[in-house]
């Protein structure tokens, strides 16, 4: 930490003004003839936070880690990427959420989809993140998504058949993880779960069947466990639900993705999730795109509008989210370099929309003004030599 210098106005004070005056004509000559390339390339932007991906990489999985810096540029991390110490299956997933930070920047949770484990990292203090202990047992087959509670309650969505459903565990304050006996709740094979998270409160947790278009709701229950909502699973609003958010101001408004409709189909559902878990429809929801496979759902910290990357358009498309919840279409921005973008999140003060284009193998970066989104110059970073894929991103 630099240690400012709490001399240097007192001793400007004790000098006579004839002095201080030359001194400061001086100064600012010598500013003027350095050279600007010189200047900038002395002060560069600041690091202020970290962006990983789980690789999901073929046999021995991998965690590629991402310096952030001030202007939104990235720039990797000495030693990326980092053993997971699991396997992945060296493709992407169709999931959100397959690596998540914890609460207090601790730890990354990552999935290892190919060993069918889950793997916990430590954050250390120049961002690299180091394996604690070994990966533990995901309770099913596939893992592909992630939540973590603020109180330390992880649930896992496992999607392989003879394998499927949710499994919870408690995560330790030293980062070991801990499964829930009796805790995991099955469904059928093919139901193809795209996501699982819980509400800011830690006591709603929510489930999307991509493959079935079907929406699990949960109340958490003091010991960990869940109890299914009355009704639940509810059917989509469409075909495909995939990505989905509760918003982060009012954990009753819950936002899902309908990735499946088809070409220029796209549309994104609204609910409000009531006290014991029924989801019901708001307004004239769902909300049309007209944009193809939105995916991935991200909302800004605010609650005020809500982004979703379009797969299969290549782009995003932004909403602003009204107090009751309703979404109005805002437009849709194109990301440099085409399609096969996935998951997308925000830096911890909004400033910046991080996508994981796995499918051209780079991140893009968006500076957000509310519900506007401009590509940052620097944009897209390319992922490490030789990773091929990856299966979520997240910021520190």
């Amino acid at each position: 930490m630099r240690i400012p210098n709490r001399a240097a106005p007192h001793s400007l004070k004790r000098m006579r003004p004839g002095l201080m005056l030359l001194s400061l004509a001086a100064a600012a000559a010598a500013a003027l003839a350095v050279p600007a390339s010189a200047s900038a390339s002395s002060f560069p932007s600041p690091v202020v936070g970290y962006t990983y991906l789980d690789g999901n990489t073929a046999a021995a999985n991998t965690i590629d880690g991402f310096a952030r810096h001030a202007d939104g540029s990235l720039t990797p991390l000495a030693g990326s990427p980092f053993s997971a110490g699991g396997a992945g299956l060296g493709t992407g997933l169709a999931s959100q959420g397959a690596i998540q930070v914890t609460p207090d920047g601790r730890y990354l949770l990552a999935v290892d989809a190919g060993s069918n484990q889950i793997s916990v990292l430590r954050i250390t203090a120049n961002g690299a993140p180091v394996l604690v202990g070994q990966p533990v047992s995901s309770g099913g087959i596939t893992p592909v998504s992630l939540a973590v509670s603020p109180f330390g309650l992880v649930y896992v969505a496992n999607q392989g058949n003879g394998g499927s459903g949710y499994s919870g565990f408690r995560l330790s304050f030293g980062g070991s993880l801990t499964p829930i006996a009796g805790s995991t709740v099955t469904v059928p094979d093919g139901s193809g779960l795209g996501d699982v998270f819980f509400n800011a409160f830690g006591n709603h947790l929510i489930g999307t069947r991509t493959g079935t278009s079907l929406i699990d709701s949960f109340v958490v229950l003091p010991d960990g466990h869940l109890l299914a909502a009355q009704g639940s699973p509810f059917t989509g609003q469409g075909l495909g639900q995939l990505g989905a958010e509760f918003s982060p101001v009012n954990p009753s408004l819950l936002f899902v993705s309908n990735a499946h409709n088809g070409a220029g189909l796209g549309t994104v559902s609204a609910y409000r999730d009531g006290l014991f878990g029924q989801l019901n429809s708001i307004g004239s929801s769902p909300y049309a795109d007209g944009q193809t496979a939105p995916c991935w759902v991200e909302i800004s910290h605010d609650g005020r509008y809500l982004f979703t990357v379009n797969t299969g358009s290549g782009n995003i498309s932004s909403y602003s989210i009204n107090p009751d919840g309703s979404l109005v279409l805002i437009g849709s921005f194109a990301i440099k370099g085409g399609g096969a973008d996935i998951d997308a999140r925000l830096s911890p003060d909004g400033r910046y929309l991080l996508v994981d284009g796995s499918g051209m193998h780079f991140v893009s970066v968006f500076a957000v003004h509310g519900g506007t989104l401009t590509e940052v110059t620097s944009s897209p970073t390319p992922l490490p030599a030789g990773v091929t894929s990856s299966a979520g991103i997240v910021n520190t």
